[in-house]
Order: structure tokens, then C-alpha cells, then sequence
């Protein structure tokens, strides 16, 4: 029995562009009525159009499979799906990254209602950082481009950085601030993640941590929003040791204006 293209199409459940590019790469040659142009198939071609589905489910392209139905030793096939056996593998240690990274921002979501605008003692965690912007102006020599390079090609295990002074802000300093990336130690060895100049390591100390938020909007971040945990380390009798760093936790609309949620370390004596 003879098939038209849209039957065949409809029986592998299959787009009429994917069987016009088999047949284009050699795959089918179904017969052409030379009176209509159309194409018939018979239950040959659709055998081997099932394979080609059988190798598409296993993740290979469709290049690929053009030129894996016609490969002529079953060795050469066992190490294709060697080669498919190593590229899934690498897969799945990068989905159990990306599981695991995902449920540690859902936490710091969650952390947000506990700890805004309130202050405890902590052990900030161990983190790599790199800086490309002071102010409201990106840093553009050479060397600070191609490491923002590698940063991007990190995402989402790294998150938006920030550093402050570390002490209260006076008039005309609110732009005293510093963007960058961060990247936490455990993912520096997860993903390895090469850490050389302009990168600088920090390791764990002791903090205030808290989270604040900026509702301001554009041009409403400001060293200043911590000025309230500063005077908590004051009152406290806590000295503050170094810069203030933390991290965005995420940006949400709020009464139609954008707003940021950040998460604070403040290192103490």
C-alpha cells in the first residue's frame, strides 16, 4: 500500500519538513507521480523512518541520523552511541547541578521574609568574586571583558555581587558601591571554575547577615539602605571589619515599581 507524505506524517506523528529533509539527505526515496509531484511511500520507507525516530529519542540530531540509518557495521553504531553515552552523562551531572542550584536560590527566596531589615550572627560562606562595574559605570579594559566572558558562561550557579564601604554613607557618597559576580566554593570545584586576577577568593567570616531592599527604583541603590544594620552592629557594641558584600536575590515588581531584594554580609571583629 502507498502512502502520501501527510499520511506518513501523521501515522510517525512527525512534521512534513522532517520527512522532506530525509528524503532531501538520501534517507527515503519515495516515488514522485510525474503527472502531480506527489510523493508516495510504502511500508520500506516507513521502516526506516522509524529508525530515524528511534535515534531521534536518544537525543541525536538530525543531521546525525541522516548518516546514522546508512552507517554499514554495527561497530561504527556502538560507538556513536558511545560517543552518546558520554555527551548524557555530562547532561545529567549538569542537571543535578543546575536541581541542586535551584533548590539553594529557593531557599534564599524564602529566607527573604525571615531576616528583612533584621540582623543576626553568621558564618558568611567561602566565595570567589570578580568586579566589572564601580558605581553606575562597567569597567571596559580588555582584561575585565574577557573574564566578564567566562562569569556569563557560569550562569545560574553565580549570582549578582555587590561591595560597600563599611561604614555609614555621608551625603554625596551613594554611589561608593561595586557590582560584580560571585561564585560559591563549592561550585568553583563543581563547575572548574579557573580563579586567577582580576578573580579574588574570600574565605568564611564572621558577619552580620541580613537582607535588605532597594524600592526605589532606577538609581535607587545606595550603600545607605544598610545604614540601619550598622547602627544595630553600633548599639550592639560590634566592631565592622572590611567591606560590606552580599548578593541580588531577585528583582519583583512591587506597587508597579521594580524592586530589589539583596542579601548582606557585614564582616565583624
Amino acid at each position: 500500500m502507498k502512502y502520501k507524505i501527510g499520511d506518513v506524517a501523521r501515522i510517525l506523528g512527525v512534521s512534513t519538513d522532517i520527512l522532506r529533509y530525509y528524503e532531501r539527505k538520501g534517507v527515503v526515496t519515495p516515488e514522485k507521480d510525474i503527472n502531480n509531484d506527489y510523493r508516495y511511500y510504502d511500508s520500506w520507507h516507513i521502516n526506516f523512518l522509524m529508525d530515524c525516530l528511534w535515534f531521534k529519542n536518544y537525543g541525536f540530531s538530525i543531521e546525525q541520523i541522516a548518516d546514522m540509518v546508512r552507517i554499514p557495521t554495527a561497530g561504527e553504531l556502538s560507538e556513536l552511541f558511545l560517543m552518546k553515552e558520554e555527551e548524557l552523562r555530562a547532561h545529567i551531572s549538569r542537571c543535578q547541578l543546575l536541581l541542586r542550584r535551584s533548590a539553594e536560590h529557593r531557599a534564599s527566596l524564602e529566607m527573604i521574609e525571615r531576616l528583612l531589615y533584621k540582623c543576626e550572627i553568621a558564618e558568611s560562606p567561602e566565595f570567589v568574586r570578580f568586579i566589572d562595574r564601580v558605581g553606575s559605570s562597567y569597567m571596559t579594559d580588555p582584561l575585565t571583558n574577557e573574564t566578564a566572558k567566562k562569569w556569563l558562561e557560569v550562569l545560574p550557579f553565580n549570582n549578582r555581587y555587590f561591595e560597600m564601604p563599611g561604614e555609614a554613607v555621608l551625603p554625596g557618597q551613594e554611589d561608593d558601591y561595586r557590582w560584580g559576580y560571585s561564585l560559591s566554593a563549592e561550585y568553583v570545584e563543581a563547575l572548574g571554575f579557573q580563579v586567577s586576577p582580576p578573580i579574588i577568593r574570600f574565605p568564611s567570616r564572621k558577619c552580620i547577615h541580613t537582607v535588605f531592599k532597594n524600592s526605589g527604583g532606577k538609581g535607587g541603590f545606595s550603600p545607605s539602605l544598610l545604614n540601619y544594620a550598622l547602627d544595630f552592629a553600633q548599639k550592639e557594641g560590634i566592631t565592622v571589619f572590611g567591606p560590606i558584600h552580599g548578593v541580588l536575590l531577585c528583582s519583583v515588581m512591587e506597587d508597579g515599581v521594580l524592586t530589589g531584594y539583596f542579601e548582606a554580609w557585614i564582616p565583624i571583629e
